[in-house]
């Protein structure tokens, strides 16, 4: 899980790097890219250490991780889907980012993991 948010974080930095090398070439870069961009990235860290919560034994912070990893592919792709909000080109690259926090909720929704951490009353 910690690799796949890894991945997840890496490809969200290089699509923030692309809106930056496209904006100083003189390319559309909209304040929606940039701000979708950063705020990704800036949710990694986070994610990243409630997977090291949850790998120490915190029900609280693999729930979090499973709910986060279930919802924000669907949002990430959603939004990409929305007609004219953004060029094709981001939308594919954003997109690139989802597969890695499907890994995780597939993971995170398996049996092994799920008798680990039974549910709490």
């Amino acid at each position: 899980m910690k690799k796949c948010v890894t991945l997840f974080g890496a490809v969200s930095a290089v699509v923030l790097g692309v809106v930056a090398v496209m904006a100083f070439a003189g390319h559309e870069a909209t304040s929606f890219m940039w701000i979708r961009g950063a705020v990704l990235l800036a949710v990694t860290p986070l994610i990243h250490r409630m997977t090291v919560r949850a790998s120490e034994g915190s029900y609280k912070a693999f729930d979090r991780v499973r709910t986060l990893s279930t919802v924000m592919p669907i949002a990430i792709i959603g939004v990409d889907l929305i007609p004219g909000l953004c060029p094709a080109w981001y939308a594919v690259l954003q997109g690139l980012s989802a597969p890695a926090l499907i890994g995780v909720a597939f993971v995170t929704r398996g049996s092994a993991l799920s008798a680990a951490f039974p549910k709490k009353k």
